[in-house]
């Protein structure tokens, strides 16, 4: 039972960042979270903080205002104290230079109580890096910000 109902959770929270909420999906997240995108670009690096995490979230989305998740698979294993979540997905998007961009990966989530205190996205990140080398090829000079770390 409880791990039908962190699935449909984690499900939930997805749908909302394909609306753009992010803040929804922020209120699940512990102040002590580690917010991890791989690869070296200017959404990659490592967060330790909600606020990061919600400067992190605004560049993505300015980035890849369209931006949706398709889901494949979520698997839960543990407790409530002890909780892994993995969603594996394909995302789309239309970048803000009209492009198209599709990637596909998989969230590795840890939870403690009902609240996120681990996430790493892993994803083809030679797509992203080409993403923003086109974005700041049109001008757009955020995509080649340094990440939003803290």
């Amino acid at each position: 039972m409880y791990h039908s109902i962190v699935k449909k959770l984690a499900i939930q929270s997805f749908e909302n960042l394909n609306r753009g909420d992010y803040e929804a999906v922020l209120k699940n997240v512990s102040p002590s979270i580690v917010h991890t995108f791989s690869g070296n670009h200017a959404l990659g690096g490592t967060r330790h903080s909600i606020a990061a995490m919600r400067e992190w979230f605004g560049r993505l989305y300015r980035l890849s205002p369209s931006l949706a998740f398709q889901i494949r698979n979520v698997a839960v294993s543990g407790w409530p104290w002890n909780t892994t979540v993995a969603v594996e997905w394909i995302d789309r998007a239309r970048p803000a230079d009209g492009s198209d961009y599709v990637n596909e990966g998989v969230h590795i989530i840890k939870m403690r109580w009902g609240k996120v205190v681990y996430l790493h996205a892993y994803l083809d990140t030679q797509l992203t890096i080409a993403m923003c080398g086109r974005l700041a090829a049109h001008g757009i000079s955020e995509a080649l910000a340094p990440p939003i770390e803290d």
